[in-house]
């Protein structure tokens, strides 16, 4: 019994921190809902990264949701902004899509991801209206969050005008790590 007991609490301790770290398979999709108003937002900060990382080409994945893309496409309510995979071993990344100019892109933000019982995401996203010299002329800034998605299942975000389909999933099988046997035989 005692044994029981022992194991229980060793695996309490041990399971958070088997299951926290990355790294995730993301794929985004980004979406204007045309049948919302435009709501424009302050122009995104100049530090829009935060000092997180930036998302390395490497890092980079094919993307599975071609399907939910077409879909979307094929509507006039929705206009696909990004479709992106990639595998993101830090909790925050920085992504920059389009040509830079002068430190902004025509859409920034960062997405950061934690594990505990389920997967939580912070998304916060500029879309931004560059003038010929690089100077942002509007900003559309999508902010949501979510701390109850499943692993694997696509969850839809909605920020009015601006809204986002997610996927994330551990890279790889994770493994409970098993106790020593000679704890088990006492």
């Amino acid at each position: 019994m005692r044994a029981i007991r022992c194991l229980t609490l060793l695996l309490a301790l041990l399971a958070p921190a088997a299951f926290a770290a990355g790294p995730y398979q993301v794929e985004m999709i980004l979406v204007r809902q045309n049948a919302v108003p435009a709501i424009t937002s302050p122009f995104a900060p100049e530090d829009w990264s935060a000092g997180a990382p930036r998302l390395e080409k490497g890092a980079e994945r094919p993307t599975g949701l071609g399907d939910e893309v077409t879909r979307l496409q094929a509507t006039a309510d929705y206009t696909v902004l990004l479709h992106k995979a990639w595998q993101q071993d830090t909790e925050t990344v920085a992504l920059g899509v389009g040509d830079e100019q002068f430190g902004h892109f025509p859409i920034e933000g960062n997405l950061s991801i934690r594990e505990d019982r389920f997967i939580a995401v912070d998304a916060n996203f500029w879309v931004n209206q560059l003038d010929g010299n690089g100077s942002v002329l509007q900003s559309e800034q999508l902010k949501q969050n979510n701390s109850n998605m499943k692993a694997g299942q696509l969850t839809f975000f909605d920020g009015g005008h601006l809204a986002l389909l997610l996927r994330v999933s551990p890279a790889g099988m994770r493994k409970i790590p098993l106790p020593d046997p000679e704890m088990m035989e006492q």
